[in-house]
Parts: structure tokens; sequence; C-alpha cells
């Protein structure tokens, strides 16, 4: 960890940060180091106050719901009081009249196709390319790798040649069901040809045609022996590879061997949630990232099965269009940045008052400058905007804050207004309560609203923490408050002007190995009105976009812009369980699933800067953990802590229990380091500990304070 500091004007820069941006960042664009950092110290003055003040609101907001709480909880508990009481304080807002939204320049990845979107840490390069090129995925590989394909022959390294038949039969299903052809089924085909510029189906020697030509869009090849056929259904394109040598091929009476899908539309790169970055060695890590991927020269170059194997962004793809002309599909999926949130500060720059520089707008300087690469040779977006999501605002002020923090930003990169698009993380309550008047501030910026139930959960749970005892994690999303968040977020969405324009987003599938649960449960993102829905992986991309060729999601918007219903008392409803009786025994497994994913996540978070884990749960199902699903596991065992459901030396014991089973489960890991049985020498248990027995007094219930301070121990 670097400690040396350069001075600039009034700031102390980590001299690691500074160089980066000096010989990295700045060169090849229109602006001076010299302006950058004028510019840049100007507003951090500025701002930085501003930014303490909003942090002190919410403090202050909480303190007054507390104390609300505790004197009408149980049979006092009435909720148009409690409503009244959240406008008297500010935290309830009025809402406006009806407006549109008017955000110009959007990529049509945002706009008109709807499909998966990715999410992942941009901190590792390798992961980062992968999810970049994610845009176009075997459907073979998919469904051969995951248990959507069943068959009795699992884990072997050898192909199986049954298992393939059952993908190409699968393969062909989804072929028949978006793309019939008249009079033939996929599976009887033995061949291909364009003759005027028609797709010609052939089987024997006889032709068919598509039911509907339209969906032919190109090929390549020669006309009369295509090496790909190009389909497009909802917007979304298709594949066909022809290769009769291929192994994939060799029962295909017509040839194909694969069937690449689009997949991925677009990707959130991440800076926030699924990263451990801590200081400035760290930040310029991720920032050098995302400055390659605008480039367009990030690699990685990596070790796989004692080879040496290299990866860069996918070029774009060319084909023959049906007028018979070159054309090209964009390569990649469209790439956003996640910035953090208002409430962390870094120790990469010192302010001249001795703080720390606000993260977030550290973040919206350098990751706007480092987009300001692809302005120029439009390899990410092609109609010149810059793609933010911003993270954990809480209600209309703050994003009314990103909004003026975006406008000095342009102001000192000399970018025209509103170049910078912000996403809106629908994923704490005052945000939730307040939607309708957090887009308004952000009307001409906004290109994405998307819920996250997990950090919407770990907030209602702290904002409600004095309420009572809360239900067990299980049942939540089955509470009434769960889904009126979910409704009211497409609603206001619709009603804004989002369909067609912008993105209405849902959360993320977090069992990666769980495919065919995902198949049969995800299409509900797109039944209730979502664009896109976050996806861990390609292949889950891959297989979730088959739900986008099923439902047509802009016909699906039509049908729910009538819907007339008022979603703020059941947003409202507290998630508090009425009398609990539950037993020891489901106290302590409901604890002990919580404490193994906790403890399974901030080992590798603390000891080895992992922001993003597959943990097993209690029943060894494999689940995504981040800073979303800690906070939430947290939150809960400090709630029933505090209301007597469980005890500080239960829970205790509970974390040593699961400490060893988590020992055990990462024991082929060469660089993990054990908790037990010397847990008070463990930095990672410890921190495990506080993050629920200190959980009740963390801002907002976020685990980011007490992390980063476990990791910054850690790595000095």
């Amino acid at each position: 960890m670097s400690n040396s500091f350069v001075k600039i004007n009034s700031l102390s820069v980590s001299k690691i940060l500074a160089d980066f941006i000096k010989n990295e960042l700045l060169p090849g664009l229109d602006i001076k180091e010299k302006e950058f950092w004028d510019g840049f110290e100007k507003n951090i003055n500025e701002l930085a106050p501003i930014n303490r003040k909003l942090l002190e609101t919410r403090e202050t907001l909480q303190s007054e719901i507390d104390l609300w709480l505790k004197k009408n909880k149980n049979e006092n508990f009435n909720k148009k009081n409690y409503k009244n009481f959240l406008i008297e304080i500010g935290y309830l807002k009025k809402e406006g009249k009806d407006f549109t939204i008017d955000t110009k320049n959007l990529d049509e990845e945002i706009s008109s196709i709807a499909g998966p979107q990715l999410v992942v840490p941009i901190m590792n390069s390798r992961y980062t390319l992968n999810a970049a090129n994610a845009r176009w995925v075997s459907l073979y590989d998919s469904l051969y790798g995951t248990d959507i394909i069943e068959s009795e022959e699992t884990g072997s390294q050898k192909y199986d040649p049954l298992r393939g038949q059952e993908v190409i039969k699968y393969a062909r299903k989804f072929l028949n069901n978006y793309f019939p052809i008249s009079n033939i089924h996929w599976k009887n085909i033995t061949g291909f040809k364009v003759e005027n510029n028609c797709l010609k189906i052939i089987k024997d020697d006889k032709a068919y045609e598509l039911v509907d030509d339209n969906k032919f869009i190109g090929f390549r090849g020669d006309n009369n022996n295509p090496s790909t056929i190009i389909l497009e259904n909802n917007n979304l394109k298709v594949e066909i590879i022809i290769n009769p040598k291929a192994f994939s091929a060799v029962q295909d009476a017509a040839g194909i061997s694969d069937i690449i899908i689009e997949s991925a539309i677009s990707t959130i790169c991440d800076n926030e949630d699924s990263v451990a970055a801590v200081d400035a060695e760290d930040k310029v890590l991720c920032y050098r990232n995302w400055l390659g991927l605008m480039k367009g020269n990030l690699k990685s170059i990596f070790e796989k099965d004692g080879k040496t194997l290299e990866r860069k962004l996918n070029p774009d793809r060319s084909y023959i269009n049906r007028e018979n002309k070159k054309d090209k599909l964009h390569g990649r999926s469209l790439l956003l940045i996640r910035n953090v949130g208002h409430l962390m500060t870094n120790s990469a720059i010192i302010l001249d008052d001795g703080s720390e520089v606000p993260e977030g707008i550290m973040d919206a300087f350098i990751t706007t400058a480092a987009a300001m690469h692809d302005l120029k040779r439009k390899g990410n977006s092609r109609t010149g905007s810059i793609y933010i999501v911003k993270p954990k605002m809480h209600g209309p002020d703050e994003t009314a804050f990103a909004d003026e923090i975006f406008s000095k930003v342009e102001e000192v990169l000399k970018l025209k207004k509103n170049t910078i698009k912000c996403g809106i993380m629908d994923e704490e309550r005052r945000t939730s309560v307040n939607l309708k008047e957090c887009i308004r501030t952000l009307r001409s910026r906004v290109f994405f609203i998307n819920t996250g139930f997990l950090d919407r959960t770990g907030d209602e749970m702290h904002t409600s923490m004095e309420a009572g005892p809360m239900i067990k994690k299980g049942d939540m999303k089955k509470s009434k408050w769960i889904s009126a968040y979910e409704s009211n977020n497409v609603d206001v969405g619709i009603k804004c002007g989002f369909s067609g324009v912008a993105q209405i987003g849902k959360g993320m599938w977090a069992m990666p190995d769980k495919m065919k649960d995902m198949i049969d449960q995800k299409i509900s993102h797109l039944e209730a009105g979502a664009n896109c829905a976050w996806v861990p992986s390609p292949t889950a991309a891959s297989l979730h976009a088959m739900h986008y060729h099923k439902i047509n999601i802009f016909d699906q918007h039509k049908k729910l812009k009538s819907n007339t219903s008022n979603y703020i008392d059941d947003l409202l409803t507290i998630p508090i369980a009425d009398r609990p009786n539950w037993s020891k025994e489901e106290i302590n497994n409901e604890i002990s699933n919580s404490a193994q994913t906790i403890l399974g996540y901030v080992v590798r978070w603390v000891d080895q800067g992992i922001g993003c884990s597959k943990v097993p749960d209690i029943n060894n199902i494999g689940l995504m953990e981040d800073r979303a699903t800690l906070r939430i596991s947290s939150q809960h065992i400090a709630n029933w802590l505090h209301h007597g459901i469980c005890s500080n030396r239960q829970v205790l014991e509970i974390l040593k229990k699961m400490a060893k089973i988590v020992d055990e489960q990462n024991q082929y890991d060469s660089n993990y380091e054990k908790m037990s049985p010397k847990f008070d020498k463990s930095i990672s248990f410890k921190a495990a500990c506080e993050l629920i027995f200190h959980g009740k007094s963390q801002p907002s219930g976020y685990t980011e304070p007490l992390l980063h301070l476990n990791r910054t121990i850690k790595k000095s």
C-alpha cells in the first residue's frame, strides 16, 4: 500500500494516483494536467461540504424515525400517523406534476434492445473482458455446461454425444418457437442458401422460407453455401453457424455446429459492491481497467490448464446484409460504469482541511475523463454518451446532488451538458417512496432505474430497526412492501416515459449453478415490465436472453401503462414478525445460514481483497455474495439481537462454529488464512463480528466502513 503523496495546489494526492492521471488518463484528451487539478480542487472544495451535509441529514432522519418508532410500536403503531410523521420530517416528499424524461443521445442498447445486463467487478481485468465480450455467447456451450440439460454423466471432461444431442434438440426447439419455417420443423432441414435477398431453407432438394421473412437480416460466406445465417427477433440477433466438419455438427444433417445468441446487451463495470478497493493502489487498478476498456486496448494475460492465454476486446462482427451489402454488428456489450455512492471517502486524496476526498466525487471526475477517450473512437457509445450508474442515493436531494456533481465534471472536462447519463439504483427506502421526484431531478440525464432487493431489504431493516423483530430473510420476498417496491419501480418508470427510451431494470439471479431454476423463474422480471435484468455470468446472460425472445417487453409496457395503483402505503408496511414464536432450533438455523455466508464473504474480502464471491449457504447451494447480501445478513442478525430474539453469546458461538465450516470449504485455496481456532488473531473473523454486533450503529446499515477499515489494517 503506497503512502507517498505529492502536493497539488491545496490537495495531497497519492503519487500512484497523480502519476496515473498525468501519464495515462489525460494524454490524448484536450485537458491539461493543471486544468484538471485546478478544476478538481475548486469543485471538490465546493461539493465536499454539501456531501457531508447530506450524510448528516440521513443520520438526523434516522434518529427521528428511531424515536418515533420506539414511542409508537406494537399496539400504538398507526400507519396513517406514521406516514404523516414522515411527511413532517421531510422524509416523504410531496409528488409534483406528471412529466416525462427528456434524456437525449441514448444508444439502442438502452432504448430499443431489451436484454440481460451483466455486472462485473472492474478490479478484475479478465472477468471484465469476458463480460464486455459476452454480447455474443454460444447457446450450445451454455446449454451443455449447465443443469438445463439433464444427463446421467455429470462432471466428465469427455464430450458426451448423448448430452450433445439433447443440446441440439433444445436449440432446435428455440429456433422453431421464434423463427418458425413454413411447413417444416427446424430439426428436419438439411441446408441453407440466400437467393434474391431471401433466406431459403433446404430439405433435400426442396426450398422453404421463414414464416416471417423479415426476421432474416444477413449471412456470411457464399450465397449458395453460407457459413452463418443471421436472424432477428424482438431486436435480438441470433447467428446460426454452419460448419459440417465441426464435431458438434457430425450428426447434423444441416451442418449446424453452433448457435451464437446475442446475450449481455449491456454490462455494468462495477467500482462498488463487487470490488474491495480501499486505497489509491486499489482505485488506480479499477480506473486503469476502465480506461483500457474506453481506449479499446485492455488486455489480460493468464495461465489456464498449463497454457498462457490472452483476453482482449472482441471486434465488431462483419456480415452481408440482405441487400447484399457489407455491414457490421456491434461486437461488445454496451459498457456502463458504476461509481460509489455518497457515503465513503478515500485516502487517495487528502483535502486542505485534512479530510479524505469523497470517493464518489473522485470517481465522477476520473471515470468520466477515461470515458472521454471513447467519445473520440466511438467503440462503446456510438451516440456520444457516458453512462454512470449511481448507487445508494437516499431521496431527491441526493439525486439532485449527483446531477450537480456531473454538471461540475462536465464544466471542468469541457463536455457538453448532459453528456454524462445517470442510472438511478432504486435500492434505498427514501428513494423508493420518492422515486418519481428522484427521477425528476435527473430527467435530462437518467437512462436507467433498477431495483436491488438485497440492499433495499437491508435499508428497510435498518430504517425500521426500532419497530420490532424482522421476519425471516426467506420470507422477505413474500412480504407486502417488496411486492409494492418492485411494482412501483416499473409503474413510475413507465409513467415517466422510460419505455423505448431508458432501462427499467430488475435485480440479480444469485445462484449461478441453478440455471434451470433461472429459466423457470426469471421470466417473471419481463412479465413485470423490466427491459433489463441482472445476471452473474456470460452463460446466464445467453440463457436469460431466450426470455426476451419470448416476450416483447415494449408490448408488455403498453399493457402495464393503464395501471392506476398507488403503492406508497404498501411500501411503508414494515416487515416485522407479529408475536414471533420461533423455536430455538429455527432461530439457530436462521442465524447459522446468515453467519456462514457473512464469514464466507468477509474472509475473502478482508484477507484477499476479493469483492464478489460464490459462497455456499447452509444447504451447500452456491450463492453470489457481495456487499448488498452482506448488508441484509448482518442487519438481520443485528435486528434480532436488538429485540432479544437471540443473545450475543448465542450468535458468537454460532459464528465460531460456522467459521470452522468456512475454513473447511476453503481448505484447497492456497491463499486462504484460517479463522479457527485462533479467532482472536483473525482480522476477518473480527470484521464479521463487528458487522453484526455493531450493525445497528452503522450508517444506514452499510458494511463499507467496517470492511474498509479491516481491509486497510490487513494490507498494512
